[in-house]
């Protein structure tokens, strides 16, 4: 499955193909809405497409729009919901209502969607700018935007626009190549999440174990060196080892990651707190320690820990995805 992201760099790739292609994305949202703001769908002139901007409730509608954009090069704004004639003909009777841009891609714009993949692929949250009636298209670099905002309509400048915000591929490091591991990393690949898992040990670290896993075979400090701890990584501490767990979260906690948790029983995280304390560790970090490690569900295998911890993590990531957002007037 691709991301609403990489969707967008097939909507450039298109483009540079020769191909006449059209750029749909959710801008608003009210009630239940099966996409959220932000998500694309790309179309080309023959009708070929790729993403989704309802779940397939309206995607024929959106196609047709697309087309006639690509032809007319006029931007559109498309809204759908129980009350409209068109939107119950389209199918969509899930209580909610939508609005959708479609805008032809020209060379200036398939420049910066370009662009925004440059950017997250250094790491780099950015955002897209949509002028809605139409006008130049503006890309903010993350000195400019905080990429972990939520994507929004906003006025700036006096004019509504569409700010849609790309943060980097959101990271899942687990510490530990243990047997909850061995369940999470499937998991979190499947949710989205590039996962790396870290562990010093060979025994541990092995393809047959966690097959199709990028490992990286060194101690935290070395690998989190080469990773950097950035604000779109999740770091779970799996080993039970306190010379392994000590060390990685003496450099996760004071980072910026969205989420740090670390596996043990009450009365083992009381003994590890006392440890990280006199290794310096501040009390307001020490705050930011998810442990016990995952939501309360009363998980009791690794399959299960596994869920309470994916499920914690994207709770995380949720709750600062949905920061609200400053509207500039």
């Amino acid at each position: 499955m691709l991301s609403d992201a990489e969707i967008l760099q097939q909507a450039a790739a298109w483009f540079r193909e020769g191909r006449g292609v059209a750029l749909a994305t959710v801008i608003e949202t009210w009630g239940s809405a099966p996409r959220a703001v932000g998500a694309h769908l790309v179309v080309d002139v023959q009708g070929a497409f790729l993403g989704s901007v309802s779940g397939g409730c309206v995607e024929g509608e959106v196609i047709t729009a697309a087309i006639d954009a690509i032809e007319s090069g006029a931007p559109r704004v498309l809204e759908f919901g129980v009350a409209d004639e068109t939107a119950w003909r389209a199918g969509l009777t899930c209580g909610g209502r939508v609005s959708i841009h479609v805008e032809r891609i020209d060379a200036a714009l398939a420049a910066l969607i370009e662009s925004v993949g440059e950017e997250r692929a250094a790491r780099r949250g950015c955002a897209l700018v949509t002028p809605l009636a139409g006008g130049a298209h503006r890309l903010l670099r993350a000195e400019e935007d905080d990429a972990s905002r939520a994507s929004a309509t906003e006025i700036r400048d006096g004019a509504r626009v569409f700010v849609n915000r790309y943060a980097p591929g959101y990271r899942f490091v687990i510490v530990g190549a243990v047997h909850v591991a061995q369940a999470l990393a499937p998991m979190a690949s499947l949710a989205g999440f590039d996962v790396i898992v870290v562990d010093p040990r060979a025994a541990f670290a092995t393809a047959e174990r966690l097959p199709a896993t990028r490992f990286l075979r060194q101690w935290p400090d070395a690998a989190f060196a080469t990773l950097g701890l950035d604000a779109f990584t999740a770091v779970a501490v799996l080993t039970h080892d306190p010379k392994i767990d000590d060390l990685a979260l003496t450099l996760a906690l004071p980072s910026r990651c969205f989420y740090v948790g670390a596996l043990g029983s009450r009365k083992s995280h009381a003994r590890r707190v006392e440890r990280l304390v006199a290794q310096g560790v501040a009390a307001k970090d020490l705050e930011r320690l998810h442990a016990p490690i995952g939501l309360d569900i009363g998980a009791a295998t690794p399959a299960e820990i596994a869920v309470a911890i994916l499920g914690e993590a994207i709770a995380c990531m949720r709750k600062a995805a949905l920061a609200p957002v400053v509207i500039r007037q």
